[in-house]
């Protein structure tokens, strides 16, 4: 009885999440389905009613959700540019020189835009991988893992994403380090990415378009990519310029400024286009796209208000402690949120505080490493992932067959994580 109580946190996320899918998949539409996953988690967790407009509010105003909605809004402008001037289409049969292999060409735009440290990145990518895929006649879920995997084959890593910069921080663990010990499970997330979703035996193409040729022209693809170019060089080279000179000013208003002059190269480079940018924010589907955002934010303020992570924070007890604050702890936060910031942020002091109470500090890189292999699963495998759900969104798929095919590889990713932490030690 003592262990049913202990482990009612997880009973309570389980019905959440349960109550969530059976809601998408009665076609309730992602944005309703979360705001009703909240409503039952603030019950759940017994969160007062009086408390909920006031969360509801602080969720929709606090500037990351601000932030947020405005960084999808530049990358829908920008998509749609690309998209509706055929410039995605010419770009992508440039580099069809280069990429010569289909299954390559598939990934490529996933795997570039995942160097930019943008939230919501997949949807800048799903425009580009849409229409590669669409010749090569890959199903619409097939497209949804393809975006959706290969975008975050980085994060484990990385050493501009946020969560590494906060994991370092926090865990006194030089950003070289983190990024150094990080590296290997980049090279598991494309091996688990070639055999579940992208191998000949998993993903059929079609013969004929794939065994296209296609001229080589620098130029072109220069041309072509220029407003990509702008947006990923900008980007990056803007947040590491505020995180040096600027310190006090949010890395996201480098994202934002790149994107807006990403916009602007590609209006200039398509004359009479400036009206698609106008159209598109009055399309039904970028207001939907924000929606979901904001309802993302409603439910990862709800689960702090309710006190969800200091319930999931208790079950760290026991002679067990350390490995669960490495494993489980990582896993479940990363899971209801979907954040990698939220793991990070809400599990790193207790792990760092209880290594420093056993005297393990001389282990810090090894059980920070197998904490970001299991918060990042965590995320990998959460139906709250904006990625996720933005992918599913853009591609019209339904969440649930998508994210059954997750299971497997994120089972296999967390237990490489647990291999490479015994190798570690």
């Amino acid at each position: 009885m003592s262990a049913f109580v202990t482990f009612m946190p997880l009973f309570k996320l389980a019905a959440v999440f349960i109550i969530m899918l059976t809601a998408i998949r009665c076609k309730l539409g992602l944005m309703l389905s979360i705001c009703l996953g909240s409503i039952v988690m603030a019950l759940l967790f017994k969160l007062p009613a009086a408390q909920w407009p006031e969360t509801v509010v602080t969720a929709l105003l606090q500037p990351q959700t601000l932030y947020l909605a405005l960084i999808v809004a530049l990358i829908l402008l920008l998509s749609d540019v690309l998209d509706k001037t055929g410039q995605a289409g010419r770009l992508m049969d440039s580099l069809a020189g280069y990429l010569r292999h289909p299954r390559l060409r598939l990934v490529f735009f996933p795997v570039l835009i995942g160097l930019l440290p943008m939230p919501g990145g997949a949807v800048f990518s799903a425009p580009m991988l849409g229409s590669v895929s669409e010749k090569l006649k890959v199903p619409a879920r097939e497209r949804v893992l393809l975006n959706y995997w290969f975008r975050h084959i980085w994060e484990t890593w990385w050493p501009l994403y946020p969560g590494i910069i906060l994991a370092a921080s926090i865990s006194g663990v030089s950003i070289g380090h983190i990024a150094l010990y990080g590296l290997p499970g980049m090279a598991v997330m494309v091996a688990l990415g070639w055999f579940f979703i992208l191998r000949p035996g998993v993903l059929k193409l079609d013969e004929a378009a794939a065994g296209e040729t296609h001229e080589r022209d620098g130029g072109k693809v220069l041309r072509f990519g220029l407003p990509l170019l702008v947006a990923i060089l900008g980007a990056v080279g803007m947040e590491v310029g505020i995180s040096l000179f600027m310190p006090g000013i949010p890395f996201e208003f480098g994202v934002m400024l790149a994107l807006a002059s990403a916009i602007l190269v590609a209006v200039w480079q398509n004359p009479g286009s400036l009206g698609i940018v106008a159209r598109s924010l009055t399309r039904p589907h970028l207001w939907v796209m924000l929606g979901v955002v904001a309802s993302i934010f409603i439910f990862k303020d709800t689960m702090q208000a309710a006190g969800v992570i200091r319930e999931l924070s208790a079950l760290a007890g026991g002679p067990a402690a350390i490995i669960a604050a490495a494993t489980l702890l990582p896993y479940l936060v990363g899971l209801v949120s979907g954040i990698t910031l939220a793991y990070v942020g809400a599990t790193f002091p207790l792990l760092t505080g209880l290594l420093a109470q056993a005297g393990l500090q001389d282990q810090m890189a090894a059980y920070v490493v197998l904490s970001i292999f299991s918060g990042f699963t965590g995320i990998m495998s959460s139906p709250m992932h904006i990625c996720f759900v933005l992918s599913c969104q853009y591609f019209k798929t339904d969440i649930g067959g998508a994210w059954r095919r997750l299971v497997l590889p994120c089972l296999l990713l967390i237990g490489s994580g647990g291999v490479y932490f015994s190798l570690l030690r």
